[in-house]
């Protein structure tokens, strides 16, 4: 019965919500182990839809994570492979068709609420720019229009001057103000098929929540502390760096942030509900890649943001859509967040001819969380002229069935993982089974050949 509901409803093109973290680690929701973090309506909505526990990123860094959903191409394909800077000349081109645009073109209403990042920015100095409104989205809300390293999350906002404050209070924080546009989003829109992509600000570093929440989480066992830094010696709870933000575990402004875009979700389904669509909408939650390691931890997964350790690359990942996708269902099927563009693809009916897709479809989990797809390897390519300010080196990697290889750049060396066995990659198998690294460095040769991937 489930599978002929979900197909039913399929055709009637289910409206999509992608809310996007930004920085936010494996282990930071409740549903994935954490016991600190306070995410009731991530949770719920895991114990009502389907939590994956191997969805990967297509990099441990930004941009090409977005410019992987938003093609369905490996990044090493598009040719970002790294963040983009404010003066960056390199843009995702608009040749491509985007996931925006591919959805349009089947009738929705798109729009995306906040961090694109796809760009350099003109206002930085930038020699040109490509924004969303040049992508396919009808509404760009709160998006920025400078670069976001550091960025504000009170008004005014550092990587948009020209936003104007909605919010009532004497002080508006980003990530109160997405939600709303996000709501505002759906009830302009509910008649119609609608994509909303709610890309968050929150929880890329410096972390800065709201001064009631932080309290709320300094005052919990176990909290993690910090003074302020010399550029908050006052300790203002509204300007950058005050106490608690640099806490290297238990982060009460990470918590408070996470806690705002719990708040969020709630709100979101709630209006679902409201306007009797939550039987028709598909909501996935989910990060762009590791957290800092700097703020947190991504344990049991080693390493963070900027490696290509499981803990650089593998992301919460919560898909609802009740009565389509089986409840309280658990999927460790391997997933890439470049299989998002195919499996919304299939399910409202786009066509695929325009561009090469490098992701699959993962429509058939929805039913049976362990339905057989296609075998396949996933790869990521890396490249850096130097390391990370946060560790992670110039590299590449092959997962292939329980076993993952990192080959290293910058000095040659390679490492070799059973994930089955040792998900946090504590134990190097490489010197045990030269003859599998040997083959696994081949097919990832190939593939950089393949993709024509630039070092």
């Amino acid at each position: 019965m489930l599978l002929l509901a979900f197909y039913s409803r399929a055709q009637q093109q289910p409206n999509i919500i992608f809310i996007l973290a930004d920085d936010l680690g494996y282990s930071e929701l409740g549903c994935y182990g954490n016991s600190f973090n306070e995410t009731p309506a991530l949770d719920r909505l895991a114990r009502e839809g389907m939590r994956f526990t191997s969805f990967y990123a297509a990099a441990p860094v930004c941009s090409p994570y977005r410019a992987a959903l938003m093609t369905g191409q490996y990044p090493a394909r598009i040719g970002i492979t790294d963040y983009l800077r404010p003066r960056a000349a390199r843009h995702l081109d608009t040749s491509y068709v985007t996931l925006a645009e591919l959805l349009k073109a089947q009738g929705y209403r798109t729009g995306i609420v906040g961090k694109w990042h796809l760009s350099g920015y003109i206002k930085e100095g930038a020699p040109e720019e490509t924004l969303p409104d040049q992508h396919g989205f009808d509404e760009v809300l709160v998006s920025e229009n400078r670069g976001i390293g550091e960025g504000t999350y009170f008004y005014p906002y550092d990587f948009n001057r020209e936003i104007r404050k909605q919010l009532p209070g004497p002080q508006e924080f980003i990530t109160d103000r997405q939600n709303e546009e996000a709501l505002g989003f759906i009830r302009r829109n509910g008649k119609q098929p609608f994509f909303l992509f709610l890309s968050h600000y929150a929880v890329h570093t410096t972390v800065h929540g709201k001064p009631g929440l932080v309290r709320h989480f300094q005052q919990k066992k176990n909290a993690g502390s910090s003074p302020p830094t010399q550029q908050n010696p006052g300790n203002d709870p509204y300007n950058k760096w005050p106490a608690g933000s640099k806490a290297s575990g238990n982060n009460p402004h990470l918590a408070a942030q996470l806690k705002t875009i719990d708040d969020g979700v709630a709100a979101i389904v709630s209006l679902l509900k409201e306007l009797g669509l939550d039987q028709n909408t598909l909501l996935i939650f989910t990060s762009d890649n590791g957290g800092e390691t700097t703020i947190t931890t991504n344990a049991p997964l080693r390493g963070g943001k900027s490696t290509l350790y499981e803990g650089g690359v593998r992301e919460p990942f919560i898909a609802w859509w009740p009565g389509n996708i089986k409840a309280n269902a658990v999927c460790k099927q391997p997933l890439a967040n470049y299989d998002i563009y195919p499996t919304l693809m299939a399910l409202t009916g786009g066509a695929g001819n325009h561009q090469p897709l490098d992701g699959i479809s993962f429509v058939p989990l929805f039913g049976n969380p362990q339905a057989a797809l296609p075998p396949r390897n996933f790869y990521w390519h890396y490249p850096l002229d130097q390391p990370h300010f946060l560790g992670g080196r110039s590299a590449g990697s092959i997962r292939s069935g329980a076993w993952k290889l990192i080959s290293f750049f910058d000095d040659g060396h390679k490492e070799l993982y059973n994930l089955d066995e040792d998900p946090g990659e504590q134990t190097d198998l490489s010197a045990k089974y030269p003859s599998r690294v040997a083959g696994l460095d081949t097919a990832l040769r190939n593939w950089q050949k393949n993709v024509q991937a630039s070092h």
